[in-house]
């Protein structure tokens, strides 16, 4: 099967803004759009709650707070969203009521949810999607805010506690799918903001879940895109938001990643430079699209995967070690 990955998709604070006065349309180009229509399935990190109502979480040291109009719902429906994980660290920004209403809008819109969930059990259940007939077993999990975890009676996310280890439940589950033979896609928010390349704790988390039988591993929340290992795209960047922009680490440049997956890994891997303006995302051309290729070459070299363009899109091989 053929999956568009993107990663945190923010459309709270001035995304949300511009959802109230000029609608869903000019957010994404049309050719974004396309590029995520070619695909059998969707997914992506939706990096906000989708809700009018809830009360911040009162956490004096929390810097940023995100949610979503309900009309922010269109946003994912005109990328033929298939699935979003919100198991981050804004699901619960606006509390669960706010969460609760962010699962209500998805499933009257028909997008599959991972990684949150109104208890514990439905947090850390995985999402079955289908396509070709082959089966997709999504699963979501953040290693941060601990205070955001779900609990027996309690909303919230599927939390674990990645540095000291993949927990039990998740490789069980990892296994469990991988013995029915469906293809299994991990999706980890991890790490530090801003970091250009997976810290220690996420590669050896990364490479546990690799070990366990994950088809493949996608991660976020550094806000910038890392490199690639076999089975691993260490961060998929930002795809829309209204951050302020780091004129080194340029996370105003991401990519859209199209993986043709099966269950022992993916057989192909690509990714289309994205330029991220203020509340829209466009494709990247010239200096920007050049710019993103370099580092993205940089980012892959150390894990062995070499990086060609190709019709202007980046194509990733895995060399033998």
């Amino acid at each position: 099967m053929r999956i568009a990955l993107a990663g945190d998709t923010m459309l709270g604070r001035g995304v949300a803004e511009r959802i109230r006065e000029h609608g869903v349309p000019g957010l994404f180009s049309a050719e974004v759009v396309a590029l995520c229509r070619e695909a059998d399935l969707v997914a992506l990190n939706l990096e906000c709650c989708i809700s009018s109502r809830g009360e911040r979480w009162p956490d004096r040291r929390k810097p940023f707070f995100f949610r979503g109009p309900p009309e922010a719902i269109e946003a994912l429906r005109t990328l033929s969203t298939s699935c979003v994980t919100l198991a981050n660290n804004h699901a619960q920004d606006f509390g669960a009521v706010a969460l609760l209403d962010t699962l209500a809008y998805l499933d009257a819109a028909g997008i599959a949810w991972v990684g949150a969930g109104p208890d514990g059990e439905r947090a850390r259940a995985p999402a079955v999607l289908e396509a070709g007939g082959e089966r997709l077993v999504l699963i979501g999990v953040s290693d941060h805010p601990a205070a955001y975890a779900a609990g027996r009676d309690r909303p919230g996310i599927a939390y674990a506690d990645l540095e000291a280890g993949p927990p039990a439940w998740l490789v069980d589950e990892i296994q469990r799918s991988r013995a029915r033979g469906d293809t299994v896609l991990v999706t980890p928010h991890w790490g530090p903001n801003m970091a250009a390349s997976p810290v220690p704790y996420v590669r050896d988390a990364g490479r546990a879940l690799v070990a366990a039988g994950a088809s493949l591993v996608a991660g976020h929340s550094a806000h910038v895109f890392q490199g690639m290992e076999e089975r691993t795209l260490w961060d998929l960047g930002d795809f829309i938001d209204d951050y302020a922009v780091d004129p080194l680490l340029r996370n105003d440049l991401g990519l859209l990643w199209l993986v043709t997956l099966e269950p022992e890994g993916p057989t192909r891997v690509e990714a289309v430079p994205l330029r991220l303006e203020y509340c829209h995302t466009r494709l990247a051309v010239g200096p920007d699209a050049d710019w993103i290729r370099q580092r993205l070459v940089t980012a892959c070299r150390p894990f062995g995967v070499t990086v060609a363009e190709e019709d202007g899109r980046l194509v990733m091989t895995s060399q033998p070690r």
